[in-house]
């Protein structure tokens, strides 16, 4: 009571003396409860999540193929509270990052590793009702299942129509469900050898450098950047596929051409320098590579030490350039370099005169003419599906004649399918 009536008087002593210092004592007490008032509301109701010690940044390969760690499968990491938050937290600081923040829960999640390893081991082994594989290929699908749509269904006929003995594991999980069966199933009826199995990444990175890496990942200690995370991570899933298994890993905006059996340990360039008729660029489009080859290793120890996820290309294209230009002279590395007209014959910047009819005779000839070029230099083409989804297959087209060369599960004779690529 004391204290209260000692600060009025002291109120009214100020009051006595200056009007002018009383109503800037008063704006100062408001102000300072204001101030209080802001931090209390703040500090109760936004809750942060418990700081996680960070993980030694060791990606050496003596530190991942050392001593194996034991963890948990993605699916269970993904859902603990403190991962979760973290990776969301990061993902949410930018809208790229919040518009891909749902896609990169669902990819990240998968099945455990010894059910994964079993059914691809499985698949590509003979039993007795099945033949052995020819060629094992790969792809990835990080998209949901309806987005599966007639180009990449195109894709898949191109390979068995070059490929029908050989066996396709789709790596995906929205496409490994029974809606992604029903879109498999016209290859199925037909003997063809095809499914669709969800990840497992700690399998494909274990006692990899990407193992520390993804780990890192999970707990938010990674920046993703505004790249898609499942563009980069689909860019490091296709090493590991092969690094672990061996194989063929195409996009599913490859079109097969001719037979890949006599290539082996192969990676195409995508274009050439014109003054040294040297490759000054590859692409990680179409790799064919045996297990455990070393040339993958580098390139996944490429991707943890270097990862960017603001840059396009930079942990795909480029990479796998960066890499090879490093190598190139040195033993212990058994490998070939194929030129553009391999797997890449027309640039993505061109790809839309594969699309277009003849306008004239001259532009007739043009087309004949490299249509045949295609057919005797390359053993697939690059469609490009990013740059070339907005042209429509014209009659008499380049891809026109490609398209009805490659169908084996849709009626090559019917027109009207041209309306649907």
């Amino acid at each position: 009571m004391e204290n209260i009536t000692f600060f009025l008087s002291q109120l009214l002593l100020h009051y006595q003396r200056s009007k002018k210092s009383f109503y800037a004592l008063i704006s100062l007490l408001l102000l300072s409860l204001l101030a209080y008032n802001s931090a209390t509301i703040f500090c109760i109701h936004l809750p942060f999540p418990a700081k996680l010690p960070p993980e030694p940044a060791s990606f050496s390969p003596e530190s991942a193929a050392g001593k194996p760690r034991l963890f948990h499968s993605v699916s269970s990491a993904i859902t603990e509270q403190s991962s979760n938050i973290k990776l969301s937290t990061l993902l949410h600081k930018h809208p790229k990052r919040r518009k891909n923040y749902r896609n990169a829960v669902r990819i990240l999640v998968s099945t455990p590793a010894n059910k994964f390893e079993a059914r691809v081991t499985k698949f590509f082994k003979p039993n007795s009702s099945t033949s052995s594989c020819d060629l094992q290929f790969f792809m990835t699908w990080i998209s949901e299942a309806g987005s599966f749509g007639n180009r990449e269904f195109f894709s898949v006929e191109s390979l068995f129509k070059t490929h029908p003995k050989s066996c396709l594991i789709i790596i995906s999980n929205s496409l490994d469900s029974p809606k992604g069966l029903q879109i498999l199933k016209p290859f199925r009826e037909k003997g063809f050898k095809v499914t669709a199995v969800s990840p497992n990444f700690n399998y494909l990175f274990k006692n990899t450098p990407a193992e520390s890496w993804y780990n890192q990942l999970k707990r938010g200690n990674i920046n993703p950047g505004d790249i898609s995370l499942g563009q980069n991570l689909s860019n490091l899933l296709r090493l590991g596929l092969l690094y672990r298994f061996g194989g063929i890993y195409m996009d599913t905006d490859i079109i097969i051409l001719k037979s890949f059996h006599n290539l082996k340990n192969t990676i195409g360039a995508q274009a050439l320098d014109l003054a040294t008729e040297s490759w000054s660029r590859l692409n990680n489009a179409v790799m064919i590579f045996d297990k455990g080859h070393p040339l993958l290793y580098k390139f996944i120890q490429e991707f943890a030490l270097t990862f960017d996820g603001n840059k396009w290309g930079h942990n795909g294209p480029y990479l796998v350039s960066r890499v090879v230009s490093r190598i190139t002279g040195k033993k212990g590395y058994d490998f070939t370099v194929l030129p553009p007209s391999a797997f890449y014959p027309v640039d993505w910047s061109r790809i839309g005169g594969l699309f277009e009819g003849p306008k004239n005779e001259t532009h007739l000839k043009w087309l004949v003419a490299k249509l045949r070029q295609i057919r005797r230099q390359s053993f697939a083409v690059h469609l490009w599906n990013k740059e070339s989804r907005k042209f429509k297959v014209e009659r008499g087209s380049i891809m026109h004649h490609i398209m009805f060369d490659s169908c084996v599960v849709r009626n090559s004779s019917s027109l009207a399918v041209l309306d649907e690529l």
